[in-house]
């Protein structure tokens, strides 16, 4: 069966999102490659200064992957369209995660009883990426 991991461009802030995921969600960092160690020759130019960025990396995050990239780009990470879903076990675990995503972002939707979750809620995170928050129904 195929699945889906999200692939995340953060501009030059994969370190920072890396250490923020590991706390907000108790990611475990299962791949990092940074653009030096990548295999010669690279497959494109750098800007000084990217040796040391992150090329690859993945977090593990229940059975799923989150994939990140410094990505070389001028412009601000603008994430469009989508959020990230992230469905917790009980509602220690969904508090804590929604508080922890939301340091530095903003909030949409406090974490409330719906029609169709007992607990949900949507921010958007310091880095731009927009989470929903929620418990199984």
């Amino acid at each position: 069966m195929s699945k889906i991991d999200p692939y995340l461009f953060l501009n030059g802030r994969a370190d920072e999102a890396i250490a923020f995921y590991q706390d907000a969600l108790g990611a475990e960092v299962a791949m990092r490659m940074t653009f030096g160690e990548s295999p010669s020759p690279s497959p494109m130019p750098l800007p000084p200064g990217w040796d040391k960025k992150v090329m690859h990396a993945a977090l593990k995050v229940g059975d799923t992957h989150l994939m990140l990239s410094d990505a070389d780009s001028s412009d601000a990470a603008q994430f469009k369209g989508f959020r990230l879903s992230l469905n917790c076990d009980d509602e220690a675990s969904a508090r804590r995660a929604f508080d922890k995503l939301a340091a530095g972002g903003s909030v949409q939707m406090p974490l409330t009883q719906t029609f169709w979750s007992p607990l949900f809620g949507m921010l958007t995170d310091k880095f731009g990426v927009g989470w929903m928050v929620g418990l199984a129904a």
